[in-house]
């Protein structure tokens, strides 16, 4: 029986999306289920969007939902553009498969978030296997994030991934063994040199509520701004487990809103009670954005239980979709629709 465990990826502070006709070679989408129009229902305020893989591509009617402006307005390459798929060897860059989801995305209408410069994972060998001196790993980093912002410069790039643990602690990283908090500052003075116009964000998990983590984050947020470093958002991963969303997400997207920044949200059940939970978790999450006003936009980490990462990564959970196996609207997609209607 799966556990109720779902993400909902989270943002903040975007211009309004346009609307955009397809061009009609894309593929017909009259024949595949769909809910209400989720890219109207965010009334210009809010994009909603999601990530996808590129293998995912091919399947002609996953494709077909994806490609539509009326369900997503964002795409977010979910593996494509990480460290070990685009320099597999210093200096050697290997864009195309970024460069397919990017071109999806301006072919039809999207907004297009990068993702990511700087994680603990997907690292290749090169970088890890390497006794680094902190100006040789400073010099790697900022190589790094300038050339991969610089060739997709655009919307919105994840500079920085994941950099505390759960008690609000620094995560005992390469970089930050080398490096120290320096790497983020080196980080995203780089991308800001690469792109002087896209919107720079650092991610992180278990930060929906108020807690250390979210404490932390603020904290590295103030001494950022004061030191002069480009900083536009923080991107909130809402890993949450069903009947468990904590009640304070508004007032802590409200906090972090007033340090200056936008504020993103990067997001199973077996029973019908369950799946109305979900729903209510959905409409819960979606509904704090909606009402805060430097929250931008809302992203879920693909959109179809087929191919979530759920599964993969905490094994006997799931379900955590909008959409189910079979590219059904669950209540999730309509929990979705609730909270955009709460502002």
């Amino acid at each position: 029986m799966l556990r109720p465990h779902w993400i909902l990826p989270l943002a903040l502070l975007l211009p309004p999306l346009l609307a955009f006709s397809l061009p009609s070679s894309h593929p017909d989408v009259s024949s595949v289920p769909q809910g209400p129009n989720l890219a109207a229902r965010s009334n210009g305020k809010l994009y909603f969007g999601t990530a996808t893989n590129n293998d995912e591509l091919n399947d002609t009617a996953y494709f077909a939902l994806l490609d539509s402006f009326a369900n997503f307005g964002q795409l977010t390459s979910a593996k494509a553009m990480k460290w070990n798929s685009t320099e597999p060897e210093r200096g050697v860059f290997t864009f195309e498969q970024g460069d397919q989801i990017v071109n999806l995305a301006k072919q039809s209408g999207k907004l297009m978030r990068g993702h990511n410069c700087v994680w603990y994972q997907r690292i290749p060998d090169w970088v890890t296997d390497t006794n680094w001196t902190a100006p040789e790993l400073a010099e790697v980093v900022r190589e790094h994030c300038f050339n991969i912002v610089h060739h997709w410069a655009g919307d919105i790039w994840d500079v920085i991934n994941e950099p505390f643990n759960d008690d609000g602690t620094w995560r005992e990283t390469q970089f930050y063994q080398v490096l120290n908090t320096s790497y983020i500052p080196i980080a995203l003075h780089a991308a800001r040199a690469a792109d002087p116009h896209t919107k720079l964000y650092i991610n992180e998990y278990n930060i929906t509520g108020t807690g250390p983590k979210s404490t932390s984050m603020k904290s590295l947020v103030r001494a950022l701004k004061k030191a002069g470093v480009p900083l536009d958002g923080v991107g909130v991963q809402a890993h949450e487990i069903v009947g468990r969303v904590p009640e304070d997400v508004q007032r802590n997207l409200e906090e972090l809103t007033a340090l200056g920044l936008d504020v993103r949200f990067l997001t199973l059940p077996p029973t019908q009670e369950g799946l109305e939970q979900q729903r209510r978790d959905f409409a819960a999450i979606v509904g704090a954005c909606a009402r805060v006003e430097r929250c931008v936009g809302v992203t879920v980490w693909d959109f179809t239980d087929e191919y979530s990462w759920i599964p993969g990564t905490f094994p006997g959970e799931g379900d955590g979709c909008p959409w189910d196996d079979n590219l059904q609207p669950k209540p999730a997609y309509y929990g979705t629709l609730d909270g955009f209607r709460s502002h």
